[in-house]
């Protein structure tokens, strides 16, 4: 099994942006997500240094968010137990999109290989967001 810890406040896949240049429309990522795709991929490359399996996937993705500064004692301790968890934005969808689009040639060939997958969301006083890439 492979384990990838990305520290810091995780950050969600935007929504792409388009440009009109005469007939051609082109996207592009909004600059917060790509700035943090870029980020991932170098976290990726220095923990993990084999080749991209070419093999089916089952990815694990614990997202763990920063807990706010303005809650009560006991708000703040429920969010570290687990009790209560991150309703808020951004989706769990877009954190996974964002994290395994930068995986994609480092860790697998394609991104098409994850077969399976599990995500949480979490509050911690840890910010991070932990990978776990299994070969099925």
């Amino acid at each position: 099994m492979i384990k990838i810890v990305i520290p810091g406040e995780p950050v969600p896949q935007g929504r792409p942006r388009f440009v009109s240049r005469g007939k051609f429309v082109q996207t592009y990522d909004p600059k917060k997500s790509k700035d943090y795709k870029k980020m991932v991929a170098n976290i990726v490359k220095e923990q993990y240094q084999s080749k991209p399996t070419k093999k089916a996937v089952h990815v694990e993705l614990n997202v763990y968010r920063p807990i706010q500064k303005s809650i009560t004692k006991k708000i703040r301790d429920l969010r570290l137990s687990g009790a209560d968890r991150p309703i808020v934005k951004g989706d769990i969808d877009n954190y996974f999109k964002a994290v395994t689009d930068a995986c994609t040639g480092l860790i697998w060939a394609d991104d098409a290989q994850i077969v399976s997958t599990k995500s949480n969301k979490w509050y911690s006083d840890n910010p991070r967001v932990e990978l776990f890439v299994e070969e099925i």
